[in-house]
């Protein structure tokens, strides 16, 4: 069953010593110094509403002021609920137990939420900085992993590999900040309270809309795969990620909703199509705006998609006409609709057809709808028809059908080469059940023709051209439907 991540939000403490203020935060009044057109006003009026946050005696609140990073371990450890009763000593030389912030840093340093300098200090009483903030918004409220290279940074002093480069470009694509200018984030920048307030409270808003998939949820220990068309409809992002510090291991996905309409996620814990359920699950996802906000929500199907059936039609003249049946023979249709494309991608060509300058394409597609075998008779414009053999599979953690397609081409001819001495060829026992094999006289001319599936050599043991092995025949069979290759084995000298 699919749990949505409820966020969870504790008591954020912005004053030196961590306690509410004797400015009450459920007040109704004002504080002094935060005018409601402050961009972060709006955050801290309605997180002092919530009794998260709370002003100074004096009726104000000090948005200018810093927060040091004791302060903000202590203000993360509350808002995630961490059990500091009990805690292993991260062994910082600066945060002695006696020290009001240990219990908090330590418990974060072991979930893996924060970490010390180089030289064995956390520096308790240092400023945190925006960069700083940035990592522990990700791993606090276990944002979406994007990897760094997947957004192009916009700020001059983000780049790969310095610093907390892929956190900043996180919050700043899930829009929880912004740059200090459109080209920089200051990542070395303090932070200040009400900067803090603002941040939190638009990672709440950012984290609420965002479904987390789990392979905790199945009883598995992680996904080997996953599929969605996230990336051709741009309906939502998918960003697998780990619950283990530092671990390649997928064990949960973030699926971040970014426009309304329908797509389609899958799972599974084998690689190969295990039809039996405990292995996979595949769902729709439907995203739709409620209340101003996007709504993603999953509903679990056995459904498969049609599937287009890509048949290659290079080096052909145009495509006049597609008939399908199937391969016992029952008709399915005398003009089937088809698309012209030049990329062999099955997610190209879906709603319009894909052709060069001068109206040419590598393949057309046709739409399958059923699991089973079928042969497509294409008609070109010279008059030539060309038998399609196709055969779709379903398999179990896709939507897709698995499609295999070939061309009918029953026989197949090499010519070697009239310069060259070839000599005798010897073709190997029972080959002629797989492929009957000519020569024309006195040349170096064979031909091949399949009578089923299989493949073998034709040795050369006499001949005289540079590189030359022997000579392949593959014979492939759907059906009724066969297609013989016949070429040249080539010492490639790897």
């Amino acid at each position: 069953m699919i749990k949505k991540l409820l966020t969870v939000v504790g008591v954020l403490l912005l004053t030196c010593s961590l306690t509410l203020s004797s400015t009450s935060a459920a007040s109704t009044e004002r504080f002094s110094d935060v005018p409601l057109s402050k961009h972060f006003a709006e955050s801290v009026y309605d997180l002092a509403e919530r009794n998260i946050i709370g002003g100074y005696p004096d009726g104000t609140f000090r948005p200018s002021n810093t927060i040091t990073r004791g302060q903000a371990a202590a203000i993360i450890a509350k808002m995630i609920k961490l059990d500091t009763s009990k805690v292993k000593d991260p062994g910082f030389k600066d945060v002695p137990k006696a020290n009001g912030y240990y219990k908090a840093i330590a418990a974060l340093v072991e979930k893996g939420i924060i970490s010390g300098y180089g030289d064995g200090r956390y520096g308790p009483n240092d400023t945190i900085t925006r960069g700083q903030m940035a990592s522990i918004l990700v791993k606090a409220f276990d944002l979406p992993r994007y990897d760094f290279n997947s957004y192009k940074s916009p700020f001059e002093d983000v780049k790969r590999g310095t610093g907390h480069d892929r956190s900043i470009l996180i919050i700043y694509r899930l829009g929880i900040t912004t740059g200090t200018s459109p080209d920089r984030f200051s990542p070395n920048q303090s932070v200040t309270r009400g900067q803090a307030a603002k941040m939190l409270r638009t990672t709440e808003e950012a984290k609420l809309p965002i479904v987390t998939v789990r392979a905790s949820d199945y009883k598995w220990e992680q996904f080997k795969m996953y599929d969605s068309n996230h990336e051709d409809s741009g309906l939502f992002n998918a960003v697998v990620g780990s619950n283990k510090p530092n671990s390649s291991t997928s064990d949960k996905i973030h699926l971040v909703p970014l426009q309304e309409g329908t797509g389609t996620f899958s799972v599974a814990l084998v690689y190969s199509g295990n039809p039996d359920k405990k292995y996979y699950r595949k769902y729709y996802v439907h995203i739709k705006e409620v209340d101003g906000n996007l709504k993603l929500t999953l509903e679990e199907t056995d459904d498969f998609l049609t599937t287009p059936a890509v048949l290659d039609v290079r080096d052909k003249e145009q495509v006049l006409n597609v008939s399908l049946s199937t391969m016992d023979g029952k008709k399915l249709s005398d003009n089937a609709e088809f698309r012209k494309c030049l990329s062999f991608s099955r997610s190209d060509c879906r709603d319009a057809d894909q052709t060069d300058a001068e109206g040419n394409y590598n393949n057309i597609r046709i739409a399958i709808d059923k699991p089973g075998q079928y042969i497509a008779t294409v008609r070109f414009v010279g008059g030539e028809e060309v038998r399609y053999g196709i055969e779709a599979v379903s398999s179990a953690p896709s939507f897709y059908y698995g499609i295999r397609t070939l061309e009918e081409k029953p026989t197949a001819s090499v010519d070697l080469g009239a310069d060259y001495n070839i000599g005798k060829h010897v073709i190997p026992k029972d080959a002629e059940q797989i492929a009957v094999i000519t020569r024309d006289a006195g040349s170096n001319m064979f031909h091949a023709a399949g009578k089923k599936r299989g493949s073998f050599d034709i040795r050369l043991p006499d001949h005289n051209k540079t590189d030359l092995i022997n000579i392949g025949v593959r014979v492939h069979e759907l059906g009724p439907i066969i297609h013989v290759e016949i070429y040249e084995s080539i010492d490639m000298h790897m």
